[in-house]
């Protein structure tokens, strides 16, 4: 399903959008959709980007996992007790 992008883009660059959809035959949301995955094309060649060697911090905690169940269910028991 198509979104609903709104962005102020530099008059130049609207007017280079239009070029090339009117050179290309195509519409302009395909020349900003071409232009993005190239850019994201080159940008994962260029720094070997991967999602998982980035995130992988978010399942390295200091606590153990029991600790992090216990703190939960504390933060939960509380809110309980204060709406009673």
């Amino acid at each position: 399903m198509d979104k609903i992008l709104s962005a102020r883009v530099d008059e130049a660059i609207l007017h280079k959008i239009s070029f090339l959809a009117q050179r290309l035959h195509i519409s302009k949301k395909k020349v900003i959709e071409g232009a993005v995955q190239m850019f994201a094309q080159k940008m994962e060649l260029e720094s070997d980007m991967n999602v998982f060697e980035q995130t992988h911090g978010a399942w390295k905690r200091s606590e153990t996992v029991e600790q992090t169940i216990n703190h939960a269910k504390s933060a939960f028991r509380k809110s309980m007790e204060r709406h009673r």
